[in-house]
């Protein structure tokens, strides 16, 4: 399969930001793409680096707007569509919501962010509650996809539980970067720990995995920091790990990559994880801490 991925930067123009990234959709699908993945909370910029309630005014229901106008794109170019938008469920409730979208235009599901971070710069916590759909893949024309959002990719139990109920890819759309003050030696550590943690999800459930971050630098607002340099790099990884395609940092980049969807099946039967795991002694995993007797 063609896998198409987008990292671009953002501006405050929310209409300017989803014009270049139809351009670029396009751009993907010219270039053969089945399947497009975008970045995370792509229509703006990344508002969570202040607690502001007016930018709750940036959320939109699903369906909605915004769901009206990538189901058009998608619909347009016959490609499925994976999307992140800030979803308002109800006064008071929102969450950082991945929605993709299938051929004809249509939603073929939605993923509601379930870890949700609280750090200087990226105050989740503030704007978003915690999804409650689970882990569930969703069904596509180009297979099951496994879509999570950004801080899950860090928890291998969700890539697991995706790889349980039949998921086919790993996908997750990304907004992260470097805290200005870091050396240049912790900046890298974080961005290949980044890369890392998520070709492990790859190898431990032979999967393929997609991850799409944003780059370009945001100022923070408020001036309390320096604002977030995202640090791209943008990749796809095969079910052993192995990189089959990684963006650069700072640089905005629609590529198409081969991903050959029955490899897996192979890998599995080469390392056999699933088959060998001790599910009868995984139940402590249910609980916070366990402390020592």
């Amino acid at each position: 399969m063609k896998v198409g991925i987008i990292q671009q930067t953002c501006s405050a123009d929310i209409e300017a930001n989803k014009a270049k990234l139809a351009n670029n959709i396009q751009k993907a699908a010219e270039q053969g793409a089945q399947l497009v993945v975008l970045q995370e909370l792509h229509n703006s910029l990344y508002f969570c680096q202040t607690e502001n309630t007016e930018l709750f005014n940036l959320a939109e229901q699903i369906p909605g707007p915004s769901t009206a106008f990538y189901g058009e794109i998608a619909k347009k170019h016959s490609i499925v569509l994976v999307t992140s938008l800030f979803e308002r469920r109800a006064a008071g409730l929102y969450h950082n919501t991945a929605v993709v979208f299938e051929k004809d235009g249509s939603i073929a599901g939605k993923y509601r962010k379930m870890h949700i971070p609280d750090d200087p710069a990226y105050y989740e916590k503030f704007y978003f509650t915690p999804g409650d759909i689970g882990f569930k893949p969703i069904q596509t024309s180009v297979g099951r996809l496994g879509v999570q959002v950004c801080w899950d990719q860090w928890y291998p139990e969700g890539a697991r539980l995706m790889a349980l109920q039949g998921a086919e890819l790993l996908i997750y759309p990304t907004a992260i970067g470097y805290e200005s003050t870091d050396t240049k030696e912790e900046q890298e550590r974080q961005r290949e720990a980044w890369t890392t943690v998520q070709r492990g999800h790859a190898v431990a459930n032979g999967l393929p995995v997609i991850a799409v971050n944003r780059t370009g630098y945001e100022p923070d607002p408020s001036g309390q920091t320096n604002g977030i340099q995202f640090w791209g790099s943008s990749f796809v990884a095969g079910p052993q790990g192995e990189i089959l395609y990684r963006a650069s940092c700072h640089e905005e980049e629609v590529a198409v990559i081969d991903v050959d969807m029955k490899r897996s099946e192979n890998v599995r039967r080469w390392w056999p994880f699933l088959r060998d795991r001790r599910i009868e002694e995984f139940g402590n995993l249910t609980r916070r801490f366990i402390e020592n007797d």
